[in-house]
C-alpha cells in the first residue's frame, strides 16, 4: 500500500482518535494493526484464530500478547480501551456466529471504551445488523463513517467503519 502511496495504516490513524491507552486487534492476521499501534506507544494485543498467521504476527513483535482464539470464544482475561475489527473481520467468521464474534469483542471493550470495526456492505452483513449485535453485546452504537478517513456515512455507500461504545 505504502508503495502505491497509500495508507497502510488508516484504521490505526482512525482509531487514534478516541485516544486509547490499550487496544485488541481483533482477527488480527499477521499483526499489522496491533503493531502500528505498539509503535505509536499504545499497550496492543492481537488474537486470531489462524495459527500461520499468528505465528507471523509473534514472529515480528514477540514482545506484544498474541492469543490464537476464535472471536466468540476469546478470554483475554482484561479489557482495552479499543477493540479493532479491521478488515472484513466479521465477513470472514463462520454464517451464523456473528452476532457471537461481536459479543466475544465487546467483552474486552472496557467502560467508557470502543468496539471500532470495518467492513465491506452488500455481502451479507448490513450496517443495521451490526448495530444491532452492538446493542445487543451491551454496546451503545454511535458513529457510522464511509472509509477509515471518516468521510461521511452514506446509506448507499459500500463500505462501513462503526464505532460503539459501552
Amino acid at each position: 500500500m505504502a508503495e502505491r502511496g497509500e495508507n497502510p495504516h488508516g484504521e490505526v490513524d482512525f482509531a487514534q482518535r478516541y485516544e486509547p491507552a490499550s487496544v485488541l486487534d481483533a482477527g488480527c492476521g499477521t499483526g499489522r494493526v496491533a503493531i502500528e499501534f505498539a509503535r505509536r506507544g499504545v499497550d496492543a494485543a492481537g488474537t486470531d484464530l489462524d495459527e500461520s498467521m499468528l505465528a507471523t504476527a509473534q514472529s515480528k513483535a514477540p514482545e506484544l500478547t498474541w492469543v490464537q482464539s476464535d472471536l466468540a470464544a476469546l478470554d483475554m482475561g482484561r479489557t482495552f480501551d479499543a477493540v479493532v475489527m479491521a478488515g472484513n473481520i466479521i465477513l470472514f467468521v463462520q454464517p451464523g456466529t456473528e452476532a457471537a464474534v461481536v459479543a466475544g469483542a465487546a467483552r474486552h471493550v472496557a467502560p467508557g471504551g470502543h468496539l471500532i470495526a470495518g467492513f465491506s456492505l452488500g455481502r451479507g452483513v448490513t450496517a443495521d445488523e451490526w448495530d444491532a449485535w452492538c446493542t445487543d453485546a451491551g454496546l451503545r452504537p454511535i458513529e457510522r463513517y464511509s472509509t477509515w478517513d471518516g468521510d461521511p456515512w452514506s446509506d448507499d455507500g459500500n463500505y462501513l467503519v462503526a464505532v460503539a461504545t459501552r
